[in-house]
């Protein structure tokens, strides 16, 4: 079984930043991560390998620095692992990265695919389906519970107050939650053979086949950032203390005209 995962570097913080020029993030100076989400979906795809064999794959789109985030996947586990940069990829949208990725995974090949829910980046959730559409292949988001039997996977999935579980058949595409597994450490043992492997580098001469350059990157991307700002501070609250139900339903309402809200 060949599973591939998705994994994407995050800055390893809330308060992102972004270059009011260009409406991308400024990663400099700023930590960054395996995004939570997709370490969740890498220690599943580990677990799965154990009990059904196979190996398993991991992809990232990003900066050459994004090679950090694949040595730490590959120690903790992982068989092999690509790296998709170049130019020709910067200021791509979800539509746009989706295409990329999609043209790796048909070149590597896989029976099963696992990406994130979402980054804590962008809070999108777009990317792991459009993967999928650009595919072929079906989807199964929000998976907090995984198995393989029989070709298929078994997905329990997260569905506001509710599960569906759902029997979905290969190849196919898993979005994972946090919650879905809680990722391993790395050994020494394994951060040694991690940084003894090569970490593949794809740019977009090695997909042009599968590539339209008219439909990656900043310019190839149906959607942009049109603004972006910080977050508003707001007036202190009023805390409305020793009143009846009734008196604090007529202090509100008051405050509420007196602001012309209602």
């Amino acid at each position: 079984m060949k599973i591939v995962v998705c994994i994407k570097q995050v800055p390893d913080t809330a308060e992102v930043k972004l270059d009011p020029k260009t409406n991308t993030l400024i990663r400099e100076g700023v930590p960054s991560i395996i995004n939570h989400d997709d370490k969740a979906g890498l220690e599943a795809a580990l677990r799965l390998r154990e009990q059904v064999g196979g190996t398993v794959t991991v992809v990232c789109m990003g900066p050459p620095q994004a090679d950090v985030a694949l040595r730490e996947a590959l120690a903790m586990g992982a068989d092999e692992a690509y790296l998709l940069s170049a130019r020709e990829f910067g200021g791509s949208d979800t539509y746009a990265t989706a295409t990329i990725i999609a043209a790796a995974l048909k070149k590597i090949g896989f029976d099963l695919v696992i990406t994130g829910r979402q980054a804590i980046d962008g809070d999108t959730a777009q990317v792991g389906p459009q993967i999928a559409e650009q595919l072929g292949v079906p989807q199964v988001s929000y998976a907090e519970e995984l198995s393989v039997a029989d070709g298929s996977v078994v997905v329990k999935r997260q569905f506001e107050d509710q599960a569906h579980l759902l029997k979905v058949q290969l190849p196919c595409l898993v979005t994972a939650l946090s919650e879905l597994d809680e990722p391993r450490y790395m050994s020494t043992w394994g951060i040694v053979d991690a940084y003894g492997k090569d970490v593949t580098v794809w740019g977009f001469e090695d997909l042009k086949d599968a590539l339209n350059p008219e439909w990656i990157g900043l310019k190839g991307s149906p959607t942009n950032v049109f603004m972006s700002f910080g977050k508003q501070a707001k007036a202190a609250g009023a805390v409305l203390k020793g009143l009846s139900a009734d008196e604090a339903v007529a202090a509100i309402m008051d405050k509420l005209i007196q602001r012309h809200i209602i």
